[in-house]
């Protein structure tokens, strides 16, 4: 069948730079779903997209739908005749919604009758009368939160539309999209071709718009980008602040990126560097420079949309703008200085950490007590951990966090060294925040994961102790995000503590303010909940965590061990004959309504193969008790692997539900301890 490039671009307005990435993906897959349900054939789809348009190309697009026969089964023959052989008025409905008489029909056999059947020859369609509604349908699906309307039009979308243009080939394809008509005139970049540029075949659209000073393709762009300011960065003898989300949003600020290098006065890098990277990359979208020992340079990259005759213009204006930025950063840290991160405690009583829950000064002192508990148990320094608890929100009374809010934490570890306090608490007042973000790095210091683990669980357990849980999409108080944390912490530091003892220890710094009287069980199952998302970047299946949740082992460092044990086994040629029988046998023993036996007795075994099996048991029990004991479960699993060929034998050979009930409930005593041997790890009869 003949193929060909099909161009779908949507001309709008200035696109919101950071969720372009996004939409350009999203329109894709959009697009790409609407072809397979339309069962068009192609190649691939390309997605493309810049400041002022979403675009895709479509390579190796089939010209038509293929014809197809479509089968439409009617009512069975009883039903489609009385007793005399007449057509029913059944029959006769169906018949005549299908264009035919009953006598045209054809029948079905199968194994559950004879049905009616019409055969129906479909015409495909020319991909020319698909591609507006395609485009109409993947445009709907995009995730935008707030579509606006623009001129008369009840049109809605993300910006205002300016062109449309569907190509197939070298032919434009008639249709409107958002209430525009397709037309060949694509927007050109904003100030070097306004006019805008004509375009006559989908396979030249890449190099058309670049010649109309448009990089269109999102990521080429963004390499671009990529490459010029790490040159700009070498030739400084220094290297760029590495942020990717600055990155794509500055990629999708421009067309056709230019870059250029400013400088700033060294006296301002009398200011800590965090504080200064803030304001060039949040406020000003530059690229920041630090040096090989990681001190910042004086120095920024910035990329420009326009190929400038005078550049220093363009440097000198920039360079004015972020000026007054940094002598406002430097006048904060200047003022904040002049008082200690303790005499601000006070005002933290002022700033309410939730109505129920008391100040931020009151979570500051749960925060110390807390920490302080934690430290013993994991050996650290409890003083350096209480000080660090109690004076870990100080800096949100700054000057200088107020302004800049990114900067908590890492501001508190500066005035903390400035007012003489030990390295460790300062160092600790910041990392108490960590884990910020997927990928984040963890505490490095005992007294950190301390503090940091006082503090989301003071955030969990008051929240769901005033039963203000996380529901759907909301979740104010950013719940998950702690959880996630706290367990990445515990898990990654083999920092080996109970949820359970964690959970009651923090609840009581609440004294009286917490109304659930489950607190202790929501928050800790909402935290094994969390594993499920933990182990997804390892590619672990969600079965196997589930096997684990069965046991609801609830140390996470545990829980851990067990979920990487279960992965393992599941790759033992073993495995899937155990999975099955463990299937078989909780099947069986959710049925029986009687007390089942504790313990075998080895004298009513009768068959061989329940003998053999019933030492295979003992067997494994022994052989694997002190892996069990040091919690090796992927030892103790290996062992239990040699129990596949003796359960496979059992179940060929051995009646369970003999006629003899002592017989019978010594095999299910038997089976029961088969089970509880795997459950003394994890419930893998849920494996698939």
């Amino acid at each position: 069948m003949q193929t060909e490039t099909l161009l779908v671009e949507i001309g709008t307005e200035e696109l919101p730079p950071k969720a372009l990435k996004q939409l350009s993906i999203a329109f894709a897959d959009g697009f790409k779903q609407q072809l397979n349900d339309h069962e068009l054939g192609f190649e691939r789809v390309q997605p493309l997209a810049s400041a002022r348009r979403l675009a895709l190309l479509v390579h190796g697009l089939e010209a038509k739908q293929a014809d197809k026969i479509v089968e439409k089964r009617g009512p069975s023959v009883d039903v489609a005749f009385d007793a005399d052989g007449n057509a029913t008025k059944a029959a006769e409905g169906w018949a005549r919604s299908n264009g035919i008489t009953v006598a045209e029909a054809e029948r079905l056999e199968t194994d559950k009758g004879t049905w009616l059947l019409y055969k129906d020859a479909v015409t495909g369609q020319p991909v020319r009368d698909l591609v507006a509604g395609m485009t109409e349908q993947a445009l709907k699906r995009l995730p935008i939160p707030k579509p606006m309307r623009w001129g008369s039009s009840d049109v809605q979308f993300i910006r205002p539309v300016h062109t449309i243009t569907l190509l197939f080939g070298n032919q434009l394809i008639a249709g409107e999209v958002l209430g525009v008509a397709s037309g060949t005139l694509l927007q050109g970049h904003r100030f070097h071709c306004p006019e805008g540029t004509q375009i006559s075949h989908a396979n030249d659209y890449i190099e058309t718009m670049r010649a109309a000073h448009v990089v269109v393709d999102f990521e080429e762009r963004r390499k671009l980008i990529e490459m010029a300011i790490a040159e700009k960065a070498a030739a400084l003898g220094g290297k760029v602040v590495a942020d990717p989300a600055l990155l794509d949003e500055v990629t999708a600020l421009v067309e056709w990126p230019v870059a250029l290098t400013a400088s700033f006065d060294k006296s301002f890098l009398e200011v800590p560097k965090e504080p200064l990277i803030v304001t060039m990359k949040d406020d000003q979208r530059y690229f920041p420079l630090e040096d090989a020992q990681g001190n910042l340079m004086p120095a920024f990259i910035f990329i420009t949309n326009i190929e400038s005759k005078d550049p220093q213009q363009i440097i000198s204006g920039n360079e004015k703008v972020v000026r007054p930025r940094l002598a406002d950063a430097r006048f904060f840290f200047e003022s904040d200085k002049k008082a200690t991160l303790e005499s601000r405690l006070n005002a933290l009583d002022q700033v309410l950490f939730q109505k129920q829950l008391g100040s931020i000064k009151d979570k500051s002192e749960r925060i110390a007590r807390l920490a302080a508990e934690v430290s013993d148990r994991i050996k650290a320094d409890s003083h350096v951990a209480e000080r660090a608890g109690l004076l870990s929100k100080a800096d949100l009374a700054t000057h200088m966090v107020s302004e800049f809010p990114e900067t908590q934490g890492v501001m508190g570890m500066h005035y903390a060294r400035h007012d003489g306090e030990k390295d460790a608490v300062a160092q600790a007042i910041f990392e108490h925040y960590l884990p910020r973000f997927a990928g984040d790095i963890l505490p490095s210091s005992a007294e950190g994961c301390a503090v940091a683990i006082a503090d989301k669980l003071d955030t969990l357990v008051g929240i769901f102790g005033i039963g203000q849980t996380p529901k759907g999409d909301r979740d104010p108080f950013a719940l998950r995000r702690a959880a996630i944390g706290l367990l990445r912490i515990l898990v990654e530091k083999q920092l080996k503590l109970d949820l359970v003892d964690l959970v009651e220890t923090a609840a009581a710094g609440f004294k009286t303010r917490l109304t659930s009287k489950t607190v202790t069980t929501d928050v800790v199952d909402f935290l094994l909940a969390r594993f499920r998302a933990f182990y997804q970047e390892d590619g672990i299946a969600n079965e196997v965590v589930s096997a684990v949740l069965v046991r609801r082992p609830t140390e996470p460092v545990d829980f851990d061990a067990r979920v990487r044990a279960v992965n393992k086994f599941r790759e033992l040629p073993e495995a899937e004959a155990l999975t099955a029988a463990n299937k078989r046998v909780s099947n069986i023993l959710a049925k029986v309504e009687t007390s089942i036996p504790g313990t075998i007795d080895e004298s009513k075994l009768k068959e061989q193969s329940e003998v053999v099996l019933f030492k295979a048991l003992k067997e494994a029990q022994k052989a694997s008790a002190a892996a069990l004991a040091t919690h090796d479960y992927s030892a103790a699993l290996e062992e239990f692997a040699s129990l596949q060929e003796p359960v496979d034998a059992f179940f060929e050979n051995v009646m369970v539900n003999a006629d003899d009930a002592d017989i019978r409930n010594n095999r299910l005593a038997l089976l029961q301890q088969l089970r509880e041997l795997f459950l003394d790890i994890a419930d893998i009869s849920v494996l698939n």
